[in-house]
């Protein structure tokens, strides 16, 4: 028997003046009850109760233990109904990442709304290109943009697809002129973004004869984020990849323009990823059916915005 059970033992007996009143609480036996209170007395080396026939009494000792093991259990018990209803309310601090476009620009929005309805879950994200390692860094989840996922172990659930297209500044345009196709790029200055997703030396476009790939001229500036590239456009360095999520802005207001709006690059999916299937916390299980309605409508949103900024 362990000491826990060992000491519910002996808060019964003590709290109903019997062992046999004990084991009807307990709904076990009164001499399971008896060698319960034994043992944990022979483990302390302290009597802490004396008992006769009749009677029973608590021992100075056994008044004070009395106190502990009260003030343990009634934790243990708080313990486990807190993790008991893990799986039935959102509640608690989720642990996100999220790569950097698409936590900036989809998971904050969606942070914002979900709390809305969920208020007393709390959210930590992580905003970097970098994939985690989501045990050994502790996250509940990772929202990522791939072709495919490894075979890792983990739930992935998908929430759309999206790509990057081609922008430049309305006065590098005006200053270069317009490239007419993917191979006009060769007289521009192409800019490249540095990460786990984007073409660096060859940019491989899917447009309206198949896929059609470039090999890019040195580029006078790298960087690796998308929204650090779209500060480089804005300012006129030269023509670069966006994602759709870091370009809408820049398109509505009319710092960007799209470069080749008939060509985009590479699709990708959306991931969200979280470690295990067997008892999800009702905060990831709502957290992804959320995701699942939400992400699209923005994803969706942003393409008509992207395709309909196609002009000089």
């Amino acid at each position: 028997m362990d000491i826990f059970q060992t000491m519910r033992c002996f808060v019964a007996v003590a709290q109903t003046g019997s062992f046999t009143a004990a084991a009807q609480t307990l709904d076990t036996t009164t001499t399971n009850v008896s060698k319960a209170v034994t043992s944990l007395e022979g483990r302390l080396k302290t009597r802490l109760i004396n008992r006769t026939t009749r009677r029973l009494a608590l021992t100075e000792a056994g008044i004070r233990y009395l106190q502990r093991c009260e003030k343990i259990l009634d934790e243990m018990r708080e313990a486990d109904e807190e993790a008991g209803t893990a799986h039935t309310t959102p509640v608690g601090r989720l642990k996100i990442h999220a790569m950097s476009a698409i936590g900036n620009h989809y998971v904050i929005d969606a942070i914002a709304k979900y709390r809305e309805t969920h208020p007393s879950v709390m959210f930590d994200l992580t905003v970097t290109n970098r994939l985690p390692d989501l045990l050994e860094e502790g996250y509940d989840m990772s929202i990522v943009l791939a072709r495919d996922l490894p075979d890792s172990g983990f739930v992935a659930q998908r929430l759309g697809i999206t790509y990057s297209i081609l922008c430049a500044s309305p006065a590098y345009l005006h200053k270069r002129g317009y490239p007419e196709s993917p191979t006009a790029l060769g007289e521009h200055d192409c800019l490249r973004i540095v990460n786990t997703v984007m073409p660096v030396e060859n940019w491989a476009f899917e447009g309206p004869d198949g896929v059609e790939t470039v090999n890019i001229p040195i580029s006078p500036f790298h960087v690796n984020t998308a929204d650090a590239m779209t500060v480089a456009i804005t300012n006129g360095m030269g023509i670069g990849i966006q994602p759709i999520a870091s370009a809408v802005d820049g398109l509505r207001a009319g710092t960007l323009v799209r470069v080749l709006p008939e060509y985009h690059f590479e699709e990708f999916n959306l991931f969200a990823i979280y470690p295990s299937r067997k008892f999800v916390d009702a905060k990831i299980k709502t957290w992804v059916e959320f995701l699942k309605d939400y992400i699209p409508v923005l994803l969706a949103s942003d393409e008509a915005i992207a395709g309909s900024a196609a002009g000089r």
